[in-house]
């Protein structure tokens, strides 16, 4: 067993992350990995445009819920920068179609429209300053937001690892590790704290995640970079080892949670949740409460990005893989009912069923403390 309690806060630390996802540099380039070239070539991408910024987001170079939500705000601090204007009345409609085009990139995150709001709302109150220290300002929001990320995905993390010991066997789906966030993760930020904190024995399988193969690409690309014993299996590989009994647990991100505890995330996930109820195994949702949207009243009312036909059909291969004449289903996301789910992990703790209740609970303990 590795440490917990006091005696892992007070324990020294061993770093097992060596890079950080998305900053900005100090000449006000927003600089991100290019997770499109992962795991064959390791290059980052110095970005000032918002046209740039969107066709990142758009492609996939920076993706995961958070990241998303972290390079959006530099986006929105940047289209201030492009913004001539000299008055806030003539400035703020700019700026306002700025943030609806960079919003446009990806809509099922909730983490973009929730950055971009903030970052609207920061403006806004701040609207009788001078322009340029409403841009110092709103470069200060946008370094805060990504601070914020960086601790929350540790206490995330933190409660993730009380569930773990070593010698479990855990499953994830895609990439929700720090490739997804600026460091840490959710889905594997329990994994890397873990580590941090003396564990030696966690086995974690990776689904490659068809059609991106975001598992394969990145989850097992940190993990191997940070040291843990990673493998990769097919998605349709799941159920098998889940019955071999290799896996004692499944943590997952998640890129919107309802109001009810339903839970979006990567294309596969309910698939995968409805396999471990099968055999009774937890299966956990990691997000920071930035994900959950009490607007969105259950998974249903959720919007489903539909993603391009070739990501399917050429993307992986040197000849295309289907009939032309055959059509494409692609769509990014699926929803995960809550009554599959176990447990959802928050910075503030891991939430249990009736989920209705509990959200409402943490996210009015969230705004008091606001």
């Amino acid at each position: 067993m590795f440490l917990r309690g006091e005696k892992m806060k007070n324990a020294v630390k061993k770093e097992v992350l060596k890079f950080e996802t998305v900053f900005l540099r100090d000449d006000d380039v927003l600089v991100i990995i290019d997770q499109t070239l992962l795991p064959n070539e390791e290059k980052n991408l110095e970005l000032t445009e918002q046209k740039d910024i969107w066709d990142a987001i758009y492609k996939l170079q920076v993706r995961g819920a958070p990241a998303i939500g972290v390079a959006a705000a530099f986006a929105a601090y940047l289209a201030s920068k492009e913004i001539t204007e000299e008055d806030f009345n003539s400035f703020y409609p700019e700026f306002k179609k700025k943030l609806d085009y960079i919003n446009s990139s990806r809509p099922t995150a909730v983490n973009l429209s929730w950055a971009l709001e903030r970052m609207e709302k920061c403006a806004l109150v701040n609207k009788d300053k001078p322009l340029d220290e409403i841009r110092a300002i709103l470069r200060k929001e946008a370094i805060e937001i990504r601070e914020e990320d960086i601790a929350v995905c540790r206490k995330i993390g933190e409660y993730g690892a009380e569930l773990l010991s070593d010698g479990m066997g855990i499953l994830t789906h895609c990439n929700a590790g720090a490739l997804a966030t600026v460091k840490y993760g959710t889905a594997l930020a329990g994994i890397y704290v873990s580590m941090e904190n003396g564990a030696t024995d966690i086995r974690v399988y990776c689904d490659e995640t068809r059609p991106l193969l975001q598992g394969a690409r990145l989850s097992a690309f940190e993990l191997v970079s940070a040291g843990a014993d990673t493998t990769v299996i097919c998605d349709n590989m799941a159920s098998s080892i889940m019955k071999k009994g290799l896996i004692d647990i499944i943590f997952v991100g998640c890129d919107r949670v309802a109001a009810n505890g339903d839970a979006a995330n990567k294309i596969g996930t309910s698939g995968l949740a409805i396999i471990a109820r099968h055999y009774g195994l937890p299966f956990y949702v990691c997000c920071p409460t930035s994900t959950i949207d009490i607007e969105t009243k259950t998974g249903d009312d959720i919007h489903i990005e539909q993603r391009k036909p070739e990501e399917v059909t050429e993307m992986w291969y040197e000849r295309r893989m289907a009939p032309k004449e055959a059509k494409v289903y692609n769509p990014a996301f699926d929803v995960t009912d809550n009554s599959l789910i176990t447990g959802i992990i928050t910075e503030f703790g891991i939430l249990r069923p009736p989920y209705d209740e509990a959200i409402k609970r943490i996210m009015d303990e969230k705004n008091d403390r606001r």
